[in-house]
């Protein structure tokens, strides 16, 4: 099953399970079924209950607070993720505040889907990665969307949070399969973290990689390339929930080289409160501190070979372990 038919079943599921959840977005409604087909099918089962929107992110963020706040359950889609800065008051001036400043905690039951990154073509305007604007704002959870991680089961997480979520979707993945890895990658579970290891490469990797779900792919192809030219195996950690981050879920995986690569530009990223929450927890275990990885600090170019070189790619991230092993 493709990422974007697993997303698509999750929302199904969500709405023959709660008869208090709506969908809302633009252009989302049969035959169109959304930019990227993930609401397709839902306005012709729950037409009372799956929305279409006017182009404006901020309304339907609201409305989908507002739905929330009283006892509903909201999914919102921003269909292109770039756009979720136009709701940035209403996620963080409204409901993210609304869960606690009224006195006391009141369950908000929402979610706010971004399709983000690039690699796709879209050019400037529609392929960034904003995760790192939302980083640190109480009352609000980051997750993002990952291969390894069933869609069905990451909305029961968000959900059970009872506070507003973002869930970042990046969008390469939509075409990818579910859990398929080539057979040189053997991949298990530890709660919310997806491990993946070199296949009988030992308990002990030469270097970890975090990494949230949208750079998986990139990792695994500099982890093939490592193990299969230099001899050097990687581990990939992959949580789903960004923000905030169960570090100490981290810790029994890491080794004593540890890198975070993300799509997004460098500054105030979430690489940066990863490194920051593992430097206080195990900086005497670690050979040098958390390297970051990430794009140039560059619009993103629409043409693939101009986007090509701006975006972190396996490259970049092949280069980077071998730069952090040299010391």
């Amino acid at each position: 099953m493709r990422v974007a038919e697993n997303l698509n079943a999750a929302l199904h599921g969500l709405l023959d399970d709660d008869p208090t959840a709506y969908v809302l977005g633009e252009d989302i409604l049969d035959p169109y079924g959304g930019a990227f087909k993930v609401t397709k099918g839902l306005s012709t089962r729950f037409p009372e209950r799956v929305i279409g929107t006017p182009i404006s992110e901020g309304a339907l963020t609201g409305v989908a607070a507002g739905l929330a706040l009283t006892g509903n359950t909201a999914v919102a889609e921003i269909m292109f993720g770039d756009f979720v800065a136009l709701a940035f008051d209403q996620l963080c001036n409204f409901a993210s505040k609304s869960v606690s400043m009224y006195g006391k905690r009141l369950p908000l039951r929402m979610v706010v889907r971004c399709p983000t990154g690039g690699g796709r073509g879209y050019g400037p305007t529609h392929s960034q990665s904003l995760q790192k604007h939302f980083v640190g704002m109480p009352g609000l959870s980051l997750y993002e969307m990952s291969p390894f991680h069933d869609n069905r089961a990451v909305f029961a997480a968000m959900l059970g949070q009872g506070e507003p979520c973002v869930f970042f979707e990046d969008k390469v993945l939509y075409t990818r399969q579910m859990e398929r890895v080539d057979p040189l990658f053997l991949v298990r579970r530890d709660g919310d973290l997806a491990v993946v290891d070199i296949r009988d490469a030992g308990d002990r990797p030469d270097c970890v990689v975090i990494a949230p779900g949208g750079m998986a792919h990139r990792v695994l192809g500099a982890m093939r390339s490592l193990m299969m030219e230099e001899e050097i195996s990687v581990r990939l950690l992959v949580p789903s929930r960004l923000y905030p981050l169960d570090a100490d879920a981290l810790l029994p995986h890491l080794g004593d080289v540890v890198l975070v690569a993300e799509e997004s530009t460098a500054g105030g990223t979430w690489g940066s409160e990863v490194a920051h929450l593992l430097h206080a927890r195990v900086w005497d275990r670690l050979r040098g501190p958390v390297r970051l990885v990430h794009s140039r600090a560059s619009v993103i170019p629409t043409a693939a070979h101009l986007e090509n070189e701006v975006l972190v790619g396996e490259s970049t991230i092949h280069h980077a372990v071998r730069e952090a092993l040299r010391g």
